[in-house]
């Protein structure tokens, strides 16, 4: 490719060429002929004569190292290699112009063994040291070189010829086609296949621009890159930015995904019918090649903003490229197809929406500790009952396949069907008992494993009542009350029971769940860690969930998910439900992906929050905030986004969610995100607390800010 890394101009000799009467063409040295070891031209033997000829004629890199102090004449082309010593090297012993590597394994002491014994000496790869005249650097350049005994008109050896090629230039090549495939071995989605392709064809073979496309079953998209665009570390990580074609688009890479034909344009207009900007005007010389599999049609062209000849090396480089991107679309297809599938599965398992209760405010959180392909079996579920009671359930299944994922859908299903008629706890865990040996005895297995703890929350009563069948106890936050309020997170003290399927007894408690408590339920994902003892992470638990700043569910969630540092290798899923001191107030609205959502929801949250009486200082932190929420959840997912704001008499909590699958962010990357923008940092800020939930339908970004103390005007009515 032209300017690629290693490839050096020949720097010109600065002697002068003359004609030497009645011989062949010979350069006058720095100093003249006669200091040098070469002596006179007029005393030359014609065999020498002739081969200082041929090395100053010949365009390939070559030096004559003549006589017994090796003297040195070279050609424009090894004037290249020697970068800096040249043009001083001229006519000097080879040992002083080389002193720096005339000792290491392979250099003098082959000039020596030649010269010797006459015998010729081959090396396909030498690494040496190199200092470029443009750049003066040192660096290490990669040679195939050869040397030969040069010997006069008698047959007596009289110096040693080296022919050198550098081959730097191909060596990086490879290097980098080698960083190309292992860098594709750790793609999961066409999205990481397509930044990684980019990002080699830019930085590696030097083109103008490059272009990925596929057809994903609804037709044809692209995405490009384009060499001199300024991205950073920010835009490395954000999913590329994909463009539709057209079914019957004439474009060079649908015609080579389309015949499976690569072609290669070395001069012309090959993008001028189909150009979307000026950088594919540009382009002259352009190389299309088919990504071909069992289950992909796809392209990757490479663009040159010059006239071009492929040579038939750069072609096979080409050809080897998409061959590897081609295996790492297909997988990334696959994965893609089986990741969707399992999240399918998980959600038609988990509850669309959390009920919507004056008294209570529910969140759940719930992350896959697998690697994505497969449905998890913890799940949870809140839903109401008469008398403005609420059911709230979290369990799980043993196992991370399609049948543990049925068995919890089945046992869940059951579970509401049972509380709905009953919701005496210890009743419905009998139910649930007998429903999981039964299939255990059709399934012909022992080994299916389910524990669950359910309650059923009064608020009139200020009670909740509380069974458990092998699940972890829930863990209460109480209150803070007192002139020095300091909350208090302890464990229930709720029978834990034998599993699901396996006959005992499951006895009910009830406990005070009064206006400010919060209770949480969670899988034991949370707590348990590889090399730490499972009574460490309960502690850890329970002592983040005491300190956090506000009993808000959607917040504890948050905390209880890293309470306890380390991975972990299971599901986690967390249930809270706070028992709300005053009713909330809550909105909605759902926005499409289009340029004007940012605006219409900075509208919409103006007006809702100003009819509430909210402080206008927190009006503009959160109207801020959430319009650039909305914007990074656009861009991020490409899906349509839903805004949530939820006001109690302590604080707004805002929340966006989006339903793509492209990944989540987390509290490091909120500098990297903040280039799309002002981003995430905003959130840092300007509000009290924040964080991501996760899910299997996409991702959630919330935040939350303090309404100041003695804003009365804020309380909400029960009615809002």
């Amino acid at each position: 490719m032209p300017a690629t890394a290693g490839r050096i101009p020949a720097v010109p000799v600065s002697v002068p060429a003359a004609r030497m009467a009645g011989g062949p063409r010979a350069v006058e040295p720095a100093r003249p002929w006669s200091q040098t070891g070469l002596g006179d031209p007029s005393g030359w033997d014609p065999a020498l004569r002739a081969i200082v000829d041929l090395v100053l004629g010949s365009p390939v890199a070559m030096a004559l190292a003549y006589g017994d102090e090796l003297t040195l004449v070279y050609n424009d082309a090894y004037a290249a290699v020697l970068g800096v010593k040249h043009p001083e090297a001229f006519g000097r012993p080879a040992p002083e112009v080389h002193a720096d590597v005339w000792a290491m394994p392979g250099v003098g002491d082959v000039f020596e063994r030649v010269r010797r014994t006459g015998e010729p000496y081959l090396e396909t790869e030498a690494s040496l040291p190199v200092v470029r005249a443009a750049a003066g650097t040192l660096e290490h350049a990669v040679f195939t070189r050869g040397l030969s005994a040069v010997r006069d008109g008698r047959g007596r050896i009289v110096g040693v010829l080296t022919v050198a090629a550098e081959t730097t230039q191909v060596t990086r090549r490879l290097q980098d086609l080698s960083a190309l495939a292992s860098a594709l071995s750790a793609t999961l989605t066409l999205d990481d296949v397509a930044r990684v392709a980019l990002r080699y064809a830019v930085s590696s073979l030097d083109v103008h621009q490059a272009a990925f496309g596929v057809d994903d079953g609804t037709g044809w998209r692209m995405t490009r890159r384009v060499r001199g665009e300024v991205l950073d570390e920010a835009d490395e990580r954000l999913p590329p930015l994909w463009r539709r074609l057209p079914g019957d688009s004439t474009a060079p890479l649908v015609a080579a995904a389309t015949d499976g034909t690569a072609t290669f344009r070395s001069d012309g207009q090959p993008l001028r019918r189909t150009a979307l900007d000026r950088h594919d005007q540009k382009v002259r010389a352009l190389a299309a090649l088919p990504l071909r599999t069992a289950s992909l049609r796809g392209a990757l062209t490479f663009g040159l903003a010059a006239a071009h000849p492929w040579a038939p090396a750069e072609r096979a480089l080409l050809a080897a490229t998409a061959e590897l991107v081609a295996q790492a679309a297909e997988r990334a297809r696959r994965f893609e197809t089986q990741h969707g599938t399992a999240q399918l599965l998980q959600r038609s398992m988990l509850p669309e929406h959390l009920p919507d209760i004056p008294r209570f405010r529910i969140a759940a959180r719930y992350e896959a500790g697998v690697d994505g392909n497969a449905a998890g079996g913890d799940f949870y579920d809140a839903f109401p009952l008469a008398g403005g009671r609420l059911a709230v359930v979290l369990g799980d299944v043993a196992g991370h396949d399609v049948r543990a994922a049925a068995l919890m859908g089945q046992v869940r299903a059951a579970l509401r069907a049972l509380a709905l008629t009953d919701p005496d706890p210890a009743s419905v865990l009998r139910g649930l008992d007998r429903l999981v040996a039964n299939l255990a005895a059709e399934m012909r297995s022992d080994e299916i494993f389910v524990t669950v703890t359910y309650g059923v929350a009064d608020p009139e009563a200020g009670r909740l009542t509380l069974a458990s069948a092998g699940h972890p106890a829930p863990l209460l936050r109480r209150s803070a009350t007192g002139p020095d309020p300091v909350p208090a997170a302890g464990y229930l003290d709720v029978p834990p029971g034998p599993p699901l399927g396996l006959g005992g007894r499951r006895a009910a408690v009830a406990v005070d769940f009064a206006p400010g408590d919060t209770v949480l339920l969670f899988s034991d994902g949370v707590v348990e860690r590889r090399g730490r003892g499972l009574a460490e992470g309960f502690d850890a638990l329970a002592a983040a969930v005491s300190a956090a700043g506000g009993s808000d569910p959607r917040s504890l969630c948050a905390v209880a998910v890293g309470a306890v540092p380390g991975p972990t290798e299971d599901d986690v899923a967390v249930l809270a439900v706070e028992h709300a001191s005053r009713p909330s107030r809550s909105a909605g609205i759902q926005v499409p992906a289009e340029p004007t959502a940012p605006g219409r929801v900075r509208h919409w949250m103006t007006a809702q929050l100003t009819e509430w009486a909210v402080p206008e200082s927190v009006v503009a932190a959160a109207v801020l905030c959430t319009s650039e929420l909305t914007t990074n959840a656009l861009l991020h997912a490409g899906t349509s986004a839903r805004v949530e704001i939820d006001l109690s008499s302590e604080r707004l909590l805002v929340s966006v969610a989006d339903r793509g699958t492209r990944g989540t962010v987390t509290r490091t990357q909120t500098d990297r995100l903040s280039s799309r923008g002002r981003g995430l940092s905003l959130i840092e800020q300007l509000s009290d607390a924040w964080g991501t939930d996760p899910t299997v339908r996409g991702s959630t970004v919330w935040f939350e800010i303090l309404i100041p103390e003695g804003q009365a005007g804020v309380t909400p009515a029960p009615d809002g």
